[in-house]
């Protein structure tokens, strides 16, 4: 019983037997880890460990004796079938520490070696099972200092590895620049200094979606100095520079902080990290975590991948090449040139459908190259893996004829060429269909090893003579009724009973033969029972022993062999790895003009200057999900010269919300290197996408819905440039009618006149009198969702048209919806008995009357007379108190003051 006769963990060293001592000190350099210590088959788990890896594995507590006195909880499971359970604790929030036998148990060899070779922790993972291929698996490490911030990510399972410094101009909007990397790679681990670790766990709770698992370690690892080393070290270079880190002591900072932490944790060794890049969040367009969920990138608002825009471009033939889509899609491109050689690449395969057809079946059979040529870095990639990797590096020759002078991708042909050796190498070494460890005697080919093939030729030469002994021995001993037998005991022997011995002793004697006796004289007495007795011979026992150890010589001698192959292998990782990058590349733009292709999709044309015209647009994502032909196409156009501001209205329900983000994802998908969904697209091109669509609470935090969308609405009013798009949806809902008025009107004022804004911006309302705005702001245009109406039907035609909305059909919305017909029915009465009251407008007209007070005061104080009046522009003029006035709202009257005098 595991609770029974349990004493405490800390008995006196001279209670306790060596193999608790030695688990002892291991797990005290593991404190924080689940350590799995290997006894035999099986790995052990002790104390608070094993009652913990027996509640999440569903496995037997049990107790082991370890000493006079001292018994401990034990909880142990098969060590070939460790990596299902291993996943599970570390799914379940826990490191894993692996202690394996370093030396040979045997009889007289004292306690055997044992040490951690791996600490497995959610961004250290490097098993195929407990990876989603189709996805990175990133660790990410943060520091910060004052106004600026280091981060630094890797995938020790692509061996991918980059750093930047992120320089801002106070501490929170460092902060909220380390928040959108965060959210652009959604590491499944964090490690940060230790001092930092309480600030940094509140910004993940605060505003990540799915925080990553938080590791601090020690401040005095991620000191300047140390962590150059420490990346000095790894590479083997004298200076940094040569990878982009000079004059950024913060990125070098995370990027040796996480180096350490990985280094640790790979105990044996971290050879797939060969380089490290850096990177300026500047070359890429900017996706706050806001816009990343509202545009659905990656999975719905309902946490679906399947209605998402990744779901709809993601038909990729490999691992490699999913994961470099997913890249793009977080990051898309904000200069020209490359974007446009996304572009001619897609082409050519859309283009022509022959080539782009024998390319995606070429792909199809390849595996995860990446993942697999890190396992043989790091020494743990089995034989199937291998076999996979063989038949991945197959088809190579023929897509590099495929792929000849494809835009972006110059350098291919070489890359895939240049596998060959390794796939000869791997046809050679390894047999057909091996199984999935070393060690049976079916992975290595025949003909690769004479060593190995020699030992097996001579177990087969000894197991066909022992097959052979009895009759060889029959003839030999004139025996007939000799056996050969074998028992774990004594091993192989030839059994004689003393029937069989006294009569051949008889027929000796009768035949007058002078020998020593009746039987060959090689024949030595083994064991004597009551009715036989059994022999062996020297050449019997040199065979036995051949036979006896073959198992455990030909595992050593596969298991050494093997070895040799995927060392060879693996020094040929950057080759391999260069043509990893290559395929995913092919896949991708592949993918993209087959996707164009059966969508009808389009290319756009990207340019430097500011006008985004989309003829004909389609939501990527709902398109797909209604018939074909179903979906409504609309156009859009934004103009710093007339329509820079496009105020759209519309009923709910009619489809404004999916026109906003349809042409979002348009610039999207035009500056990630895809086609897009339309008839014509002219970008020029966005360096930031900001989006505030839909409402929700912050519960976390204790903010309302209204407050939520006024943080959100100044984070863009603050960081938007001329070069953003920025999309607003209800802006000012969630407050009174007449604030949420005053407060969208204004805003719309302040993009349109903000000399540091001016960029282009989709507005959606229901505040209809904002529609006035186009009659006094020039850069603000009108469109309405369009409606038809038949008596008391409304069908929404989900049309963008020009003009302003002047009804909300919220009554006609409860109908569609299915709130009870009684409820309905008194809601017209109400809405009808309300525009009775104050006149069909009346309300409306308030409001109007409300936005333009300064205006209609200024005339209404016009008195007529015989002589020629002022103009109502001067007097309203007289009327302005200059000196309260802000910048904004002088600009603002001016336009005012012009329509004056453009109407009188």
């Amino acid at each position: 019983d595991a609770d029974g006769d349990e004493t405490s963990r800390n008995a006196p060293p001279a209670k306790v037997v060596p193999l608790r001592r030695q688990y002892l000190q291991i797990k005290r350099r593991f404190p924080d880890t689940i350590l799995l210590f290997r006894l035999g088959d099986f790995y052990e788990t002790f104390d608070d460990d094993a009652r913990l890896a027996a509640d999440l594995l569903d496995i037997v507590l049990t107790g082991r004796d370890m000493g006079k006195g001292v018994r401990v909880p034990m909880a142990g499971i098969p060590h070939h079938a460790a990596e299902g359970h291993i996943a599970r604790l570390v799914a379940a929030g826990h490191k894993v520490a692996v202690c394996e036998q370093l030396g040979e148990p045997g009889a007289g060899r004292g306690l055997v070696e044992r040490d951690v070779t791996r600490v497995i922790t959610p961004g250290t993972l490097l098993d195929p099972a407990m990876l989603d291929a189709r996805r990175n698996n990133f660790i990410a490490a943060i520091v910060v200092h004052d106004r600026s911030a280091g981060f630094a990510a890797a995938d020790v399972s692509t061996g991918e590895f980059a750093a930047t410094e992120l320089v801002a101009a106070s501490a929170d909007e460092a902060l909220r620049a380390l928040d959108r990397e965060l959210r652009r790679i959604g590491p499944a681990e964090c490690v940060v200094p230790a001092d930092d670790a309480s600030r940094l766990e509140s910004l993940f709770a605060g505003s990540a979606d799915a925080p990553p698992a938080l590791s601090p370690t020690e401040s005095w690892r991620w000191r300047l100095d140390r962590a150059g080393e420490t990346l000095r070290g790894h590479f083997g270079v004298e200076s940094l520079d040569g990878f982009g880190c000079a004059g950024k002591p913060l990125a070098i900072r995370a990027a040796g902080g996480l180096l350490d932490y990985l280094l640790e944790t790979h105990r044996s060794g971290l050879g797939q990290i060969t380089h490290l890049t850096t990177y300026a969040p500047d070359d890429f367009m900017t996706l706050d975590g806001q816009t990343r969920r509202n545009l659905e990138l990656t999975e719905s608002a309902r946490g679906e991948r399947r209605h998402s825009l990744v779901a709809i471009l993601d038909q990729t033939r490999t691992p490699m090449g999913a994961r470099l889509l997913r890249r793009w899609l977080s990051q898309p491109l904000v200069a020209l040139a490359p974007v446009r050689e996304r572009h001619d690449a897609v082409e050519r395969f859309w283009r022509d459908s022959t080539p782009r057809a024998e390319v995606r079946r070429l792909l199809t059979p390849v595996g995860d190259i990446e993942r697999q040529v890190n396992r043989c870095v790091a020494g743990l990639v089995t034989p199937r893996e291998l076999a996979s990797l063989r038949a991945s590096l197959a088809p190579l020759a023929s897509l590099a004829d495929l792929a000849c002078d494809l835009p972006g991708a110059s350098d291919l042909r070489a890359s895939l060429e240049s596998c060959e050796a390794a796939r000869r190498l791997l046809a050679r070494a390894i047999v057909d269909e091996p199984g999935g460890q070393v060690g049976k005697g079916d992975t290595i080919r025949a003909g690769f090893s004479s060593e190995l093939d020699g030992h097996q030729a001579r177990v087969r030469e000894a197991r066909d003579w022992i097959a052979g002994l009895e009759r060889t021995e029959r003839e030999r001993s004139g025996i007939r009724s000799l056996k050969v037998g074998y028992n774990r005991v004594f091993g192989y022997y030839l059994e004689i009973t003393a029937a069989a011995l006294a009569a051949a002793e008889r027929d000796r004697a009768l035949a007058g033969s002078n020998g020593a006796g009746p039987l060959p004289a090689d024949y030595l007495p083994k064991q004597t029972l009551a009715n036989a007795t059994r022999y062996i011979t020297p050449q019997l026992k040199e065979f036995e022993s051949i036979i006896l150890t073959a198992q455990q010589t030909l595992d050593d001698l596969e298991a050494d062999v093997y070895k040799r192959v995927v060392s060879e292998v693996a020094g040929q990782a950057p080759r391999l790895l260069a043509a990893a990058g290559a395929l995913a590349y092919l896949d991708v733009v592949s993918t993209l003009a087959d996707v164009a292709a059966l969508r009808a999709f389009v290319r756009p044309e990207l340019d430097d200057g500011f006008r985004i015209e989309i003829r004909d647009g389609r939501h990527p994502t709902l398109e797909a999900m209604l018939e074909p032909g179903a979906f409504i196409a609309n156009d859009a156009t934004l103009d710093p010269a007339d329509a820079r501001i496009t105020l759209l209205t519309g009923p709910n329900m009619a489809g404004k919300s999916s026109w906003l983000r349809q042409v979002a994802l348009i610039v999207l998908m035009a500056q990630i290197g895809s086609f897009v969904p339309a008839r014509s697209a002219r970008i020029g091109l966005v360096d930031r996408i900001f989006t505030r669509i839909g409402a929700q609470d912050d519960i976390a935090t204790g903010q309302s819905t209204f407050m939520v969308e006024m943080l959100e609405t100044a984070n863009i009013l603050h960081h938007a440039t001329p070069r953003s798009l920025v999309v607003l949806d209800e802006i000012g809902r969630g407050t009174s009618t007449y604030d949420g008025l005053a407060i969208a009107r204004a805003i719309v004022e302040h993009l349109h006149h903000a000399p540091h804004l001016g960029c282009r911006t989709l507005f959606a309302t229901h505040y209809h009198e904002l529609t006035e705005l186009e009659q006094v702001l020039p850069g603000v245009c009108c469109r309405k969702m369009d409606v038809l109406e038949d008596g008391d039907q409304v069908v929404f035609l989900h049309r963008v048209v020009p003009g302003g909305a002047d009804r909300s059909y919220g009554v006609h919305v409860a109908q569609i919806a299915g709130i009870p017909r009684g409820i309905v029915r008194r809601a017209r009465e109400i809405l009808d008995d309300l525009e009775r009251r104050d006149g069909v407008d009346g309300d409306r007209a308030r409001k109007r009357a409300a936005l333009r007070a300064p205006m209609a005061e200024s005339a209404a104080a016009i008195q007529l007379t015989l002589f020629a009046p002022p103009h109502p522009a001067v007097a309203a003029l007289k009327e302005l108190d200059i000196e309260s006035l802000s910048p904004l709202e002088a600009i603002t009257k001016l336009f005012e003051l012009r329509r004056m005098t453009q109407d009188g």
